[in-house]
């Protein structure tokens, strides 16, 4: 691309489409682009929400497949993206690099080359605010590379190794040199060649000079990284509207669901156990149905009772012997996984039905997924945040239309975190925005 062919960002671009392998990760994602002043919506459904100034996240469940099955789940969603008119594309992946990344680039190229012929990606997972860093074209978690740490022995997507050129074949390492248009250039010659550059982002500063770049390049250049890259584009894609108003309702029942088996999000259940003792734990039963379950557990509690705080979580898994971690799970883990989110789902519904909490928080994508199905919603409309990677918003469509809802991928955060998250909701909701 010579500088002649390079023109300032376009600020007129209406429609940004996210696709996002989880969603967790999708929320996560777009309320970047609320705080920007987009309307801002994660899809559940096949209908997308549309209009001016609109940014929509659209969920491929792609993370634990392999590369093929991705490929294609990507390609079908960004198509989709495409046709509904967005005219700029953010491919979120998982800041540790979980997953099928590789497929999943793979398959947002072919679609989106469809109407940007000669598009390439620019990858840079970086997320300071959450100590994620690529520095050397190596991922680190808090300075560690990632695949020593937690990520790499995840149970359901471990990562194998820390050099993002290795975990995305063909891909080559840029550097982020110069100003703004010296780095579009460079990394529009080697997407060129290569069709994926990766680039190093260790301070928040550096993934905004990146944007910058990226802002220059257009729709050629498809960005694929974090929240963190997505927070620094949002604003340099313009939304230029005024930002939504979050949920102001009285939240002091909260319904916590952790599907994620992260040992992370373990920790943080532990740890809202210990700071709440009065939570009531529920665990989905396979010999006892969901509603009677439920009646039962209500019959327990005395006539009137409204407990403030409900956990209903997934089962400990059984332990197994020690085993090298392979990169994708097999068929029948993958089927177990999805029998459990059914089960945590239909628990989760009847526990709505017959308490009616004000929020309910959504620990771990592919639950999270299984719930809102369940639920009946069509699409979650985000506003804002209660902690940086914890987005909020209201459910749009089904039996529980207005409900605060709250998003937390299962890998990142302190012990701590979800108990703060539950203080800055009932906090945030009832008199002043935590975290703008």
């Amino acid at each position: 691309m010579s500088q002649d062919a390079m023109n300032e960002p376009d600020t007129t671009r209406d429609t940004v489409g996210v696709v996002a392998d989880d969603l967790t990760g999708a929320g996560d994602c777009v309320v970047q682009f609320a705080r920007a002043g987009w309307r801002s919506h994660l899809a559940l459904g096949q209908a997308l929400p549309a209009g001016e100034r609109t940014a929509v996240a659209v969920v491929t469940d792609a993370r634990p497949l392999d590369d093929d099955d991705a490929a294609r789940a990507t390609a079908d969603a960004v198509r989709s993206l495409a046709s509904a008119g967005s005219q700029r594309l953010y491919v979120k992946i998982d800041s540790t690099m979980r997953g099928s990344v590789a497929g999943q680039v793979a398959g947002a190229l072919a679609a989106w080359r469809d109407q940007v012929p000669g598009a390439f990606a620019v990858v840079c997972p970086s997320y300071p605010a959450l100590r994620r860093t690529v520095s050397g074209g190596v991922l680190l978690v808090d300075g560690a590379p990632v695949a020593t740490t937690a990520a790499g022995h995840d149970p359901v997507t471990p990562v194998q190794d820390s050099d993002l050129t290795t975990l995305l074949p063909g891909s080559v390492l840029v550097s982020a040199d110069g100003d703004a248009r010296t780095l579009a250039l460079r990394l529009a010659e080697a997407g060129e060649v290569a069709g994926t550059v990766v680039v190093d982002a260790v301070e928040d500063t550096d993934l905004e000079h990146l944007a910058d770049a990226v802002a220059l390049l257009g729709a050629l250049a498809v960005p694929v990284g974090s929240a963190g890259l997505a927070g620094a584009l949002a604003p340099r894609w313009n939304g230029g509207g005024e930002r939504p108003e979050p949920p102001r309702v009285a939240v002091d029942r909260a319904l916590v669901v952790l599907s994620s088996l992260n040992e992370v999000s373990r920790e943080q259940a532990d740890e809202l156990l210990r700071a709440e003792p009065g939570t009531q734990v529920l665990v989905p039963d396979p010999a006892v149905g969901a509603h009677e379950a439920v009646t039962s557990w209500l019959a327990g509690l005395g006539p009137g009772t409204r407990p403030v705080t409900v956990l209903v979580r997934t089962p400990e898994p059984d332990p197994e012997p020690a085993a090298k971690p392979t990169a994708r799970p097999a068929p029948a883990g993958r089927e177990r996984a999805a029998q459990a989110a059914d089960a945590l789902a239909e628990l989760v519904a009847a526990v709505t039905a017959r308490t009616h909490p004000d929020a309910i928080v959504l620990i771990g994508g592919d639950g999270a997924r299984a719930v809102l199905a369940r639920l009946g919603a069509r699409s979650v409309q985000v506003a804002g945040s209660v902690a940086e990677g914890v987005p909020l918003g209201h459910l749009e469509g089904g039996p529980s239309d207005g409900t605060v809802v709250v998003t937390k991928a299962g890998g990142f955060g302190t012990p701590r975190t979800v108990v703060d998250v539950l203080a800055n909701l009932r906090s945030y909701c009832s008199h002043q925005e935590v975290n703008p």
